[in-house]
């Protein structure tokens, strides 16, 4: 039997970032996950410059052999419509990452035992410890293993009443005789909501990469809606006319309302598996490195006893830090339910609109301070 201090199902930026923390206060960590990395990963996936400094990247060290994209700005509008509003910052507002190269990155450097290429088949509970697989032992467990993570499965084995976004999308290398096809600047992805406001698509140009994919609160018309954003950006000469692709999906629980059990004695749930994304554009990233760098927090004060009382605080955060703030509840039942059709095209073409509410608040949350 292997015995450590903690174990965690899961190498995403969640579980990575709980093992990090855990291994700079001197504990002994182990990570299971199903995938050998790097893995394919396909995400829209950037950065905001509080991530960079929650994890104190070394973004010249990070830069190297891998891709990083400065975003200085976003091309935004509606699916359909002509009009589009372009918003520059004079600073880069996010970093354009590849999860295949961020995640493995992160991992490594977490510097934990691994165990990749794991899938899991048992967990119990033995007295005061966690038996995993039949091979590994420790007093504390980590679910960090997405939206389908077997831990969070057996904290909460009764399928969710939630919303759950489920999207599309694909992501490829361009080769620079093709990148004409592309019109896409790379600073600035572009950000495309569909009339009922359900759902929005990206196109972000990343270095030598394209990436584009699709994202619904509807799982019943994601194909339709697919098929229907990428004629859209065909149309508008975004990109190829005879491009064809082949497509990934995935799925995650909103942070709001709350859907799993992220507590007991002994196990704590981050990231996906916890059901952190935000409401208003679903990102998953930064609610990923935040919980599992408060989790790891949460362990180290429990001192060697992770009973649910002693692991409450982590609760009690993650309501603090994902709940709606007064302005965004605000705006929730003041302008969501009444939006339509009629008045989407007034707000999107608003450039104070797209900039302050769209953009600063619900996608890059520049109101809200990094932790560390």
């Amino acid at each position: 039997m292997d015995n450590c201090d903690v174990v965690i199902v899961g190498g995403g930026p969640a579980g990575s970032s709980c093992a990090w923390r855990l291994r700079h206060a001197g504990l002994d960590v182990l990570v299971i996950d199903a995938a050998p990395f790097p893995r394919d990963k396909v995400c829209a996936g950037w950065i905001t410059p509080q991530v960079i400094a929650d994890l104190d990247l070394d973004l010249a060290e990070y830069r190297n052999g891998r891709t990083l994209q400065a975003i200085t700005g976003f091309r935004t509008g509606l699916i359909g419509r002509t009009e589009e509003v372009e918003t520059i910052y004079d600073q880069p507002v996010s970093y354009g990452i590849r999860r295949c190269e961020f995640d493995h990155y992160l991992l490594c450097r977490s510097g934990a035992r691994l165990r990749l290429a794991s899938p899991i088949a048992s967990i119990r509970r033995d007295g005061g410890a966690w038996i995993v697989n039949d091979e590994v032992r420790a007093p504390m467990l980590v679910g960090a293993g997405g939206h389908f993570c077997p831990v969070a499965r057996m904290l909460s084995p009764r399928r969710e009443r939630a919303p759950v976004v489920v999207a599309r999308e694909t992501e490829f290398p361009v080769a620079p005789g093709e990148a004409h096809a592309f019109t896409t600047p790379a600073t600035t992805p572009e950000l495309f909501f569909s009339l009922d406001l359900q759902g929005y698509g990206w196109c972000f140009r990343k270095e030598a990469h394209i990436n584009v994919g699709f994202g619904s609160l509807d799982h019943r018309r994601l194909p339709e809606a697919t098929e229907a954003f990428v004629a859209f950006l065909q149309s508008r000469g975004k990109i190829p006319a005879a491009a064809s692709w082949p497509w990934r999906g995935h799925a995650y629980l909103l942070s709001e309302p709350r859907a799993r059990r992220v507590v007991d004695d002994g196990v704590v749930l981050v990231g996906d598996a916890a059901g952190l994304a935000y409401p208003q554009s679903g990102e998953g990233i930064r609610p990923a490195i935040e919980s599992g760098l408060m989790a790891a927090a949460s362990i180290l004060a429990a001192g060697g006893q992770p009973t649910r009382e002693r692991l409450a605080s982590y609760d009690a955060w993650l309501r603090r830090r994902f709940s709606a703030g007064p302005v965004s509840r605000l705006l929730s039942r003041a302008i969501p339910a009444g939006w339509s059709k009629a008045a989407a095209p007034a707000l999107f073409a608003a450039p104070w609109f797209v900039r302050h509410l769209l953009l600063d608040r619900w996608f890059l949350r520049a109101h809200v301070r990094a932790m560390a």
